[in-house]
């Protein structure tokens, strides 16, 4: 058995072809695809955060909105980008959702992705301390978040205050317990994996990687997965992590998933510039059923992670991609034994 769920950046653009125009548009639809994701039996629903752009970015009101209107489904994210964020309030937050949806969230966090501004987390009220650049920035407000969400006091209280306090040091609430077994780290690259071990989180990998070993994508992020595995185990973190994998696929099973993506087999790895070094960009997975069986079945990193996200085209609305879900689940999963 393998975990499906979907992943979704949550474009929107004022276009004549585009079911999202406004950002209510894709707020809205991103509830009602979280609905529908789990009346076809698709086991998560998580979303990409982006600032500064016309994509999905505070994720908890959506989240919490998603749990309020779900019974069984995971909720998550991929990723928040750590160096926005204030994180004991975001530990507020992500008390509050996850207990809306009853211990159902499954937060990714991540050093975050290149911006749309330059040095976006600034305006945010954020800047690296001394010694620091913005990825250490990131670590040490992951490293505070990952400490108060375990659920400890830590604040000294008032001795006159407005309200009773229990007895000791007070902690953070609403506290949700659980949650920090259900925190993921959005690793780009194989010693990032091991890191994250190091740090008790579950893996969440991409469809991109931020080096390039000249091998295929999926046998380069299936060693990422088996590093990240290893360091684990002489961690004793006393839980067994979650792996989770983003890919691109499309079943061709009707007219209109041909117009869409008929032209998409057979595609290839890319290698380019991020960041500037070289990244290795996985391929997009589209034809036939029995096709993508075949394919599928030959790659590693999918093999090796209990876990699949789906990044799918949300400007073709709910009821499309709520078809390419049903038609994962229905016609190649089960072949696949993931079902």
């Amino acid at each position: 058995m393998k975990k499906i769920g979907f992943l979704s950046f949550g474009h929107w653009s004022d276009t004549p072809h585009s079911a999202t125009r406004t950002a209510s548009d894709v707020l809205h639809q991103s509830i009602d695809l979280a609905v529908a994701a789990e009346e076809v039996g698709v086991d998560g629903a998580y979303y990409r955060v982006h600032h500064f752009a016309r994509q999905l970015a505070s994720p908890f009101p959506l989240l919490a909105a998603v749990g309020a209107r779900t019974n069984r489904i995971e909720i998550g994210t991929g990723v928040i980008d750590m160096r926005y964020e204030n994180p004991l309030y975001m530990a507020e937050d992500a008390g509050s959702a996850d207990l809306i949806a009853d211990g159902r969230l499954q937060l990714g966090i991540s050093r975050g992705s290149p911006e749309q501004v330059i040095d976006g987390y600034s305006y945010f009220g954020y800047r690296p301390a001394e010694g620091e650049d913005h990825a250490d920035m990131a670590r040490r407000h992951t490293d505070v978040f990952l400490d108060v969400i375990e659920g400890k006091g830590f604040a000294q209280p008032n001795p006159r205050p407005m309200f009773p306090n229990p007895p000791g040091l007070l902690r953070l609430e609403p506290y949700s317990e659980g949650l920090r077994q259900r925190i993921w780290w959005g690793a780009g690259s194989r010693s990032t994996a091991e890191w994250t071990a190091e740090k008790g989180m579950n893996l969440m990998s991409s469809t991109l990687l931020t080096e390039d070993t000249g091998v295929p994508f999926h046998q380069l992020q299936a060693e990422q997965i088996e590093r990240y595995r290893k360091r684990w185990a002489d961690q004793g973190h006393g839980f067994e992590p979650r792996v989770s994998v983003s890919r691109s696929i499309f079943p061709i099973v009707s007219a209109t998933d041909r117009a869409y993506f008929g032209q998409s087999g057979g595609d290839t790895d890319q290698v380019g510039m991020i960041d500037g070094g070289m990244a290795r960009f996985g391929k997009t997975y589209a034809g036939e059923p029995d096709q993508l069986v075949k394919d599928l079945a030959e790659d590693e990193a999918i093999a090796a992670a209990d876990t699949l996200l789906l990044t799918i085209p949300n400007q073709l609305g709910v009821d499309y991609c709520a078809h390419v879900l049903d038609s994962l689940v229905r016609y190649v999963a089960p072949e696949l034994g993931w079902r």
